[in-house]
């Protein structure tokens, strides 16, 4: 592989999306090398899929911070130690602010379980059930200080399974993982 990209994937879950960025990796698809797994939950799942592939984390909680700031300045200075070019969110579930989007601008990427601009912000699945729509979908975008509102890289639309939340989650997850590798493919420079 050529032009390898250094990224961080930041989550707060379970790392699924982690788990399909590193496999893509892993079979050539992705030209980047994860350098840095970071999360605000230190007993997240993500933590343990990290280290079985041996990516360091880092794993810290925001309320052992004065602030917002000291909280990514933190982040920042190991981002800046690794060599990190750019910021991959997968399942982050906290807006990241100014010092981060002041050292990485138009360098993060972000995957959101919505067509946007329709179900920003959290539970964007539930809101979709809730308003009936036949139609949904993945979108990956870049971040900047609004709530995923980010100019678009990519979309997939999904259909809904009327009333069944649990098939629509499926649907969405299948396509986010093949959606978030190839647009950082095309995207990460």
């Amino acid at each position: 592989m050529s032009n390898i990209v250094s990224i961080a994937v930041f989550a707060s879950g379970s790392g699924s999306n982690f788990q399909a960025i590193q496999e893509a990796i892993e079979c050539g698809e992705l030209n980047a090398k994860i350098e840095l797994v970071v999360t605000d939950k230190p007993g997240a799942y993500v933590v343990e899929r990290a280290k079985a592939k041996g990516i360091p984390v880092l794993a810290l909680s925001p309320k052992d911070f004065g602030s917002k700031e000291a909280f990514e300045q933190a982040i920042l200075a190991k981002l800046q130690e690794c060599e990190v070019k750019w910021i991959v969110l997968a399942g982050y579930m906290r807006l990241i602010g100014e010092t981060l989007l002041n050292s990485y601008n138009s360098k993060i990427v972000n995957i959101h379980p919505s067509l946007l601009p329709s179900f920003p912000g959290k539970d964007a699945i539930g809101q979709a059930m809730e308003h009936r729509v036949k139609v949904t979908g993945v979108t990956v975008h870049f971040v900047d200080a609004g709530m995923d509102t980010g100019p678009i890289i990519a979309q997939r639309a999904v259909a809904v399974t009327d009333g069944d939340r649990v098939a629509t989650e499926q649907a969405i997850h299948a396509i986010e993982h093949d959606l978030y590798k190839e647009a950082l493919q095309a995207t990460l420079k």
